[in-house]
């Protein structure tokens, strides 16, 4: 699986093959995650560094540009509705 990204990591870093799988892995399950998991769960991360929700949800909206798929725009209001149902 993605040996070609595999041998590019230990071509150019100090990782051996399995330390490359892991990454890779762990990068692949990070960007998996669903669009309205990620929103609720930087919300609760944002939440907790004491951020209140009109500022959390313009920086849900900036941290969405950045995602790898990114998803369609998502209004205010749709990211409330994720959050809150």
């Amino acid at each position: 699986m993605h040996e070609e990204l595999v041998d590019h990591l230990t071509r150019t870093t100090a990782l051996n093959r399995g330390e490359a799988l892991r990454v890779i892995q762990d990068v692949l399950a990070y960007f998996d995650e669903s669009t309205e998991a990620f929103v609720r769960r930087r919300h609760r991360e944002l939440q907790g560094q004491g951020l209140v929700n009109a500022a959390i949800f313009e920086q849900i909206l900036a941290d969405l540009r950045y995602r790898a798929v990114a998803p369609p725009e998502l209004s205010l209001r749709q990211l409330r509705r994720i959050v809150y149902g």
